[in-house]
């Protein structure tokens, strides 16, 4: 009998190993239809969820109160599944080289608790080679089996847009892989338990993992282009999103927009495959022009700022800026890696005062990895300027005069950072603004 027929039956579980914006969802969703095992290193993120909260906001409070996934922080009961899904970050050092310090790690924990006939699955995103090279031996080193002959691997790049409502596990294509083709065919029939969708199967675990990390790179590359438009254009005072809404009409333009590019996914991503390419001797080119220019937008965004408060006759040092959002996208609680903190410092370099206001956000996260604290938007007054940096849907229902309450009172032009391009831009120069949008 299969272990897929097993699990099936109820007779054997399925783990998760990391219960982040991705694993989380995941481990509900095959929870439905299968025993599940939830394991999170973080035992207060545990605790959330045994008390019916969701600090994710990806599946919300009534669906953790009604899962019946067994979460827990203690790795020994990760012995009693034996198909395991790895869905930890993968983030990048300062010096932009991988980090795999947490896959190694969940590999270290979940080989002290393999046992025979196991599967392990890795979602997490890694450059070609990792996966096999990497975790294999990990997980033969401390479970003591033979990778091939008492346990076998995969990997199933994971595809879940956190903060995305339509675009969810069950209705992504899934892509699979197996070390076999016995493997690969109990890989798939698991995962179609939950993707509607259906699977792709990949011919090889190396495949996958590069599918992956391309995809992501491939974002990256064209919000780069959109940025050095809006770079180009704003030189020529021609405004970007009227230009792309005009090439727009054309069916084979890619509807691409030019911001900012943080996150744990499109900003980091393409490090891991120029990291391997170098390895082997390559430098990529195309890849790391568009991380340059991506990187630097904070730093092009406050610069703007700091011009337009030039021309509004307004000093720039003393002066106080309120930003608008701060996570690293919209409707996403996700503060890790958002590049709205560029913005943040690239301002106090210019010795103006920035006061941070986000609802959606995180703000514990927020306090603890870059110590900022979090302003409620009706205690923020009397500043000289306003970025409203995250498309948050709170922030598109803002009519003017809750922006017009922002500002002081003494300046006579206000001064608008509108990064998205969620509001009017007419309306708001007919008003007086000084508006400025990437």
């Amino acid at each position: 009998m299969s272990l897929y027929q097993d699990i099936v039956e109820g007779k054997e579980k399925v783990s998760l190993v990391g219960l982040g914006y991705v694993g989380m969802p995941i481990a509900v969703a095959f929870a439905r239809k299968i025993q599940v095992v939830g394991f999170d290193l973080n035992a207060a993120k545990i605790d959330l969820y045994k008390s019916g909260i969701d600090p994710t906001n990806e599946v919300g409070d009534e669906v953790i109160k009604n899962t019946t996934v067994e979460f827990t922080a203690d790795p020994t009961k990760l012995k009693e599944a034996k198909f395991h899904i790895v869905a930890v970050p993968t983030p990048v050092n300062d010096d932009h080289t991988p980090d795999l310090t947490p896959v190694e790690g969940a590999s270290r924990l979940l080989g002290q608790n393999l046992t025979k006939g196991s599967i392990v699955v890795f979602e997490s995103t890694v450059y070609p080679g990792v996966t096999e090279d990497i975790c294999v031996p990990i997980l033969e080193k401390e479970s003591g089996l033979k990778c091939g002959v008492d346990f076998k691997i995969g990997y199933s790049p994971e595809r879940i847009n956190p903060g995305d409502k339509v675009h969810r596990l069950e209705t992504i294509t899934k892509i699979v892989s197996g070390m076999d083709e016995e493997t690969l065919e109990e890989v798939a029939k698991v995962y179609e338990l939950v993707v509607e969708a259906g699977v792709y199967r990949a011919e090889s675990i190396k495949v996958a993992e590069a599918a992956k990390v391309i995809e992501n790179s491939q974002r990256d590359i064209n919000i780069a282009f959109m940025n050095e438009l809006s770079i180009i254009f704003n030189k020529m005072g021609i405004d970007t999103k009227a230009v792309l809404a005009a090439a727009g009409t054309k069916w084979n333009f890619l509807p691409f927009q030019p911001g900012l590019v943080g996150g744990h996914c499109i900003g980091v991503d393409p490090y891991y495959l120029t990291y391997k390419a170098e390895q082997l001797g390559y430098h990529s080119q195309i890849i790391l022009s568009g991380r340059r220019i991506n990187d630097d937008m904070g730093k092009y965004v406050a610069e703007n700022l700091v011009k337009n408060l030039i021309k509004a006759d307004i000093p720039v040092k003393g002066a106080k800026v309120a930003i608008l959002g701060f996570t690293f996208k919209e409707n996403c609680p996700d503060t890790r890696n958002t590049k709205i903190i560029d913005i943040y410092k690239e301002l106090q370099e210019y010795g103006i005062t920035a006061v941070v206001t986000d609802d959606d956000a995180d703000a514990q996260e927020a306090k603890r990895l870059y110590g900022i604290e979090f302003v409620p938007m009706t205690e923020i007054k009397d500043c000289d300027a306003v970025v409203l940096a995250v498309a948050h849907e709170s922030y598109k229902k803002l009519e003017m005069k809750d922006m017009d309450a922002l500002y002081a009172t003494k300046n006579k032009t206000k001064v608008l950072t509108d990064l998205k391009g969620i509001l009017d831009k007419k309306a708001y120069q007919d008003a007086g603004y000084l508006y400025w949008r990437l």
